[in-house]
């Protein structure tokens, strides 16, 4: 109990092998590209989210004009 057979090791290094070889195929963005698409990315958040604000608030006075 509890030992760990050396196929299960060799399963892991490969495992292990494996990740590492597919981390080094990322291509990271560098910092400017980042910035540009944090800058977007928070854009359209914050204009989506007014969107939304605008179309509920159309809807509870839409509702509350029929209900009354």
């Amino acid at each position: 109990m509890g030992e760990v057979s050396n196929k299960d090791k060799a399963q892991v290094k490969s495992w292990s092998d494996g990740l590492k070889a597919e981390f080094r195929k990322i291509i990271w963005p560098n910092q400017k590209d980042l910035t540009k698409q944090t800058v977007a990315v928070v854009s359209v958040s914050v204009v989506l989210g007014v969107v939304i604000t605008i179309i509920d608030t159309i809807v509870k006075y839409g509702i509350d004009f029929l209900i009354k």
